[in-house]
């Protein structure tokens, strides 16, 4: 992440803004660009494989899928 895109950030949120919400867009841009990142480096899953890892995922919290 550069100055530049923290500033951009910092500008499109309301001049009174709680801290929270501009952690949390930094860290949605950080989370994007890492996204983005893995993709490029053809770090990704298939369906096959994203929905596997989402059942188990799920099952250890408890959350049951539909």
């Amino acid at each position: 992440m550069t100055k530049a895109q923290i500033l951009e950030t910092v500008n499109q949120l309301p001049e009174n803004f709680e801290l929270e919400d501009l952690f949390e867009r930094l860290l949605l841009i950080k989370r994007i660009e890492e996204g983005v990142r893995q993709s490029d480096n053809g770090e990704t899953l298939t369906e096959a494989e994203a929905r596997s890892y989402l059942s188990r995922w799920l099952t250890d919290t408890g959350v049951t899928a539909r």
